[in-house]
């Protein structure tokens, strides 16, 4: 199929529209489905299409849901840290935000040979409730 960006749809196709044209190029490979269900951006000359939104697309048309994680702030969270050059472990706001950890809370750390143990500290079990908790 040979054809001109004019030919192609300008915005992505969602939905039913989706699923009944990746049904008529069922002959085509992925790129090329993808291609033509509007999933390129062009670059100067250059076309790049884009697999993954494409099948993200095709999956959501489905009714699949494969990713809740993402906040819209376009990183996912994961399970991975590094220690950065200050020698500060970062866990981050995703995770704080999936305990439900509030401002204050307190961890006990125990480290181990590869590995650090973070305990919450419950403070009722220290006799000394804070002032706002009253």
């Amino acid at each position: 199929m040979t054809e001109t960006i004019a030919e192609l749809p300008k915005e992505p196709l969602t939905g039913k529209v989706l699923l009944k044209k990746v049904d008529e190029l069922r002959h085509l490979t992925r790129r090329e489905k993808a291609k033509y269900c509007g999933y390129y951006r062009v670059k100067g000359e250059r076309m790049r299409i884009n697999v993954s939104d494409f099948m993200d697309a095709v999956l959501l048309a489905k009714g699949v849901a494969i990713d809740n994680a993402r906040d819209g702030r376009g990183r996912e969270p994961t399970y991975r840290v590094s220690v950065h050059r200050n020698g500060q472990i970062v866990i981050g706001a995703a995770y704080t935000q999936k305990m439900g950890l509030k401002p204050g809370d307190e961890f006990e750390i125990k480290p181990g040979y590869k590995h650090i143990h973070l305990t919450q500290v419950d403070r009722s079990l220290n006799g000394v409730v804070p002032a706002d908790e009253e």
